[in-house]
């Protein structure tokens, strides 16, 4: 069975840091775009930030860029996002996801992003 794990969420006061892991299980993503989203109570899914299949590119959503840092280790099979300098606004749940094209860039983790799979999703509450 093919899945995608995330953990690391939890509660944090507002300027401080959380890490999220989203470990591979069931098949290898390690030629593939992968990327977080997020979605806040009442609102639809957002792109935070995307990684591409070896790492060489990154792309961020605006509202993240300079506070959020997403990595891979393809060795791990694990993609990781770190988040800093948290505010209340990044409060929501973070989805991991894989892009479905082999050899795909960050950019393809955009609007209209073809995705294999989703993970179960994290909460992240920051606290004002």
């Amino acid at each position: 069975q093919v899945q995608l794990v995330e953990s690391g969420g939890g509660l944090v006061q507002a300027g401080g840091s959380l890490r999220l892991s989203c470990v591979a299980s069931g098949r290898t993503f390690n030629g593939y775009a992968m990327g977080w989203f997020r979605q806040a109570p009442g609102k639809e899914r957002e792109f935070v930030a995307a990684i591409s299949w070896n790492g060489g590119s990154t792309s961020y959503a605006d509202s993240v860029k300079g506070r959020f840092t997403i990595s891979r280790d393809n060795a791990k099979n694990t993609v990781y996002l770190q988040m800093n300098s948290l505010k209340p606004e990044d409060t929501a749940v973070y989805y991991c996801a894989a892009n479905r094209r082999p050899y795909s860039t960050a950019q393809a983790m955009g609007v209209g992003a073809l995705i294999s799979e989703w993970g179960q999703g994290t909460q992240v509450t920051v606290s004002s």
